[in-house]
């Protein structure tokens, strides 16, 4: 059975979520500081854990949120841990994270690259590849600048 795609509205204090099982495009977008983390994120992991069960053969894993406090930062890591462990063979996981030009000072992909390893889970060997790309956006959201590093 496919996993359905999910979707909810963002609030002032919950982000909008697109999961589309098909597409393998997964969005979260705006701002996250949920009074109850839990309420917001579980059902977004147990989606996540039914679609790494038949994912796409490419994952786009969009966080375009212009503010998340540090709970929201805990079940976030844990979603990307969970879409690490895709277990198909030539699958991709990409991981879209967006930076505003206005707050943008320096951005090192490499400590990004750190930050997200530091969420998986190390032991044994992937079958997903894991790519970060990081988007530089103007006032008009439209990407300005990019990196990508291969994990």
């Amino acid at each position: 059975m496919e996993t359905k795609s999910l979707s909810y509205e963002g609030t002032v204090k919950t982000p909008y979520v697109e999961f589309n099982h098909h597409s393998g495009e997964l969005m979260l977008r705006g701002r996250s500081f949920p009074e109850n983390a839990a309420s917001v994120y579980e059902p977004l992991l147990t989606w996540i854990a039914d679609y790494v069960k038949s994912p796409a053969l490419a994952t786009n894993f969009h966080l375009n949120l212009e503010y998340f406090n540090s709970s929201s930062l805990l079940w976030i890591a844990k979603m990307i841990k969970m879409l690490s462990e895709i277990d198909q063979k030539d699958s991709l996981l990409y991981i879209h994270t967006y930076f505003d030009v206005d707050d943008f000072d320096y951005h090192d992909p490499e400590e990004l690259k750190d930050l997200i390893c530091s969420m998986l889970n190390n032991t044994g060997e992937r079958k997903v590849r894991i790519v970060v790309k990081s988007h530089v956006t103007g006032g008009d959201g439209n990407s300005e600048k990019e990196s990508t590093v291969f994990i």
